[in-house]
């Protein structure tokens, strides 16, 4: 089993702790993981040129994106993470699956059949959290990923969390995120021992 998890933030916070917090407890189970982060990392815009679709070669920019798209053809599940910029997920994460547009012109197969799951953080309790799960839900739908939420009651599109605008101390005392991430990571462990 090969995980692969993306922070979305720009930042080193509570995102980047939940990613690795989700990749560690996978990695106790066996699987082996894999980090991207888009801190610090050079991921140029997709200007929609479609040297991807006419050349089926990748993209015409090499940047820190050759990172990604070399790990997300590995992977067999991908964790994506994102705080909540403005109600939805970060520039630099929207960039980034923009992007893969490239990946997946090459090989419209390659996302095929990938199990996801997300993780929203919002400084406020209602700061836009599910919207931002539905953004990464949607990416993987459009890619023929199979997207996994933690179920009803808690965690029903998958991990939520209430930070305070306290980083990786207000995520670690949000206990009710902490359930909602083990949900998710509980269902999504198992739908990848299924797919096996």
């Amino acid at each position: 089993m090969k995980i692969l998890g993306i922070s979305g933030s720009p930042r080193l916070e509570g995102t980047h702790y939940l990613v690795n917090y989700s990749l560690n407890y996978l990695k106790e189970k066996g699987a082996e993981v894999r980090y991207f982060t888009v801190h610090k990392k050079k991921i140029n815009f997709c200007r929609h040129c479609d040297f991807c679709v006419k050349k089926r070669e990748g993209c015409v920019f090499k940047d820190d994106m050759e990172e990604v798209y070399k790990a997300l053809e590995w992977a067999d599940g991908v964790i994506i993470g994102t705080p909540v910029y403005q109600g939805n997920v970060t520039g630099q994460l929207k960039t980034l699956m923009d992007r893969l547009r490239a990946l997946v012109a090459k090989n419209p197969k390659v996302l095929s059949g990938k199990v996801g799951m997300g993780i929203a953080v919002g400084g406020d309790r209602c700061g836009g959290q599910e919207i931002a799960l539905r953004t990464i839900h949607d990416f993987y739908l459009i890619n023929e990923m199979i997207p996994v939420s933690g179920g009803s009651f808690g965690a029903n599109l998958g991990a939520t969390f209430w930070s305070r605008d306290r980083g990786e101390e207000g995520v670690k005392e949000d206990e009710e995120g902490m359930r909602s991430l083990r949900k998710t990571l509980n269902r999504f462990y198992k739908t990848l021992l299924e797919k096996k």
